[in-house]
């Protein structure tokens, strides 16, 4: 998995850097190193990755739902 696909995994579930360390309880350095490319993207993580990177492309938030406020 390069850098920018992993970065773009990331996008597509709606995590942060920050997100993905508290995730996989690990330092946010190595995710950061894995982002930028200084570390090799684990097979066994780019495929978790991946899977979910793909359901949340096919299954995307429910539009029904923008704007909604609070009654009270």
């Amino acid at each position: 998995m390069t850098p920018a696909r992993f970065s773009e995994c990331l996008l597509l579930i709606r995590w942060t850097p920050i997100n993905m360390a508290s995730a996989l309880q690990c330092e946010l350095s190595w995710i950061e190193a894995l982002e930028t490319g200084n570390e090799e993207v684990p097979a066994g993580l780019a495929a978790w990755l991946e899977t979910l990177a793909k359901i949340h492309a096919e299954l995307p938030p429910p539009t029904t739902y923008r704007g909604k406020r609070s009654k009270f």
